[in-house]
């Protein structure tokens, strides 16, 4: 959820999309007590987070042919 917060600041939609997301990842997965599937979605987790911090870009339209 912090990654989400820094990488979609001032996008409420992009914000709110994220967050259900992620609680629905969660919810599907409650319940999992095999270690090595839980090991397995952290990596995953951890893998997404690198690929949010490093290729996301939001851009702002600061004038009518700016962004």
């Amino acid at each position: 959820h912090r990654t989400r917060q820094e990488v979609f600041k001032s996008d409420a939609r992009a914000l709110e999309a994220a967050r259900e997301k992620i609680n629905e990842e969660f919810r599907n997965y409650q319940d999992e007590t095999s270690e090595e599937k839980i090991i397995e979605l952290l990596k995953i987790a951890s893998d997404v987070e690198v690929i949010l911090r490093t290729s996301v870009i939001q851009a702002v339209h600061t004038d009518s042919d700016k962004i």
